[in-house]
């Protein structure tokens, strides 16, 4: 009989039926280890910040389910139950599956001294390490991720995500910024995609807190990813490791409002 360890980062029943068809079409195959346990590891890994080589005894080998994590992230399934949920999410909020409005920022996070090649310093934020670009829409869900140096100025590297949301969401038009993406960048993003970067600034007059209308929206999505203690520091070699970390968190943040 196959037993069950509980740990928070696990998956209910009712959320692996979610996913289960995109994970694993054939069912009749027969294996040695259960999908649903090898993607509990990989939930437990972002969950905790753990090593591959310290996941607990009771889940399949960490080679293993190492194996399952980097067969899926080349394979693009990842993405694909990220984009999967997103829309149920949105179904259920009462939304179209298209965003005609979306939020971008970035963050600068500290990596490890073993981290790979694509690392800097930014100087605004004092960090020396990388910046995790997202794009959310008006949920605070994930549409788009890049995960890069955190040398560059916001509004230089912030086409690197933006184009990734080409041809995926018809519905588009506007997406909100910060004043870090004030610039040439506008124009840009007319010209290439027909979108509107529409910068919303502080007021100059105000010295109290000001919540600004939707950029307060991407600000929520990453306090979510601070439950998430593999995303606190970037531990990472390659940058789209960070980024399928992003999206499993991601992943199971839509599950719980499922």
């Amino acid at each position: 009989m196959h037993k069950i360890y509980y740990y928070q980062s696990n998956l209910t029943e009712k959320q692996w039926s979610f996913i289960e068809n995109i994970i694993e079409p054939n069912k009749k195959r027969k294996r040695k280890h259960n999908l649903l346990d090898i993607f509990n590891a990989m939930l437990y890994v972002a969950k905790s910040g753990c090593q591959w080589r310290m996941l607990p005894c009771n889940f399949a080998p960490w080679n293993t389910v190492y194996f399952y994590y980097r067969k899926w992230k080349l394979e693009g399934v990842i993405e694909q139950i990220n984009d999967f949920l997103r829309e149920l999410v949105r179904k259920k909020a009462g939304r179209n599956e298209s965003p005609s409005l979306a939020i971008i920022d970035s963050r600068s996070v500290k990596t490890s001294r073993q981290g790979g090649d694509e690392r800097g310093y930014d100087g605004g934020k004092k960090v020396k390490g990388r910046e995790q670009h997202i794009i959310v829409d008006t949920l605070g869900l994930l549409l788009a991720v890049v995960v890069h140096s955190a040398t560059p100025h916001d509004s230089q590297a912030a086409f690197s995500v933006i184009e990734r949301l080409k041809y995926r969401f018809p519905r588009l038009k506007t997406i909100v910024a910060d004043g870090g993406y004030r610039g040439e960048l506008s124009e840009i993003v007319k010209k290439s995609f027909g979108w509107i970067l529409q910068v919303v600034l502080r007021s100059d007059t105000t010295k109290k807190f000001e919540v600004l209308p939707k950029r307060w929206i991407v600000e929520r999505t990453f306090s979510w990813f601070e439950g998430f203690r593999r995303l606190a520091k970037d531990y990472e070699k390659l940058p789209e490791t960070t980024e399928h970390f992003i999206m499993l968190s991601m992943i199971k943040i839509m599950l719980n409002k499922l």
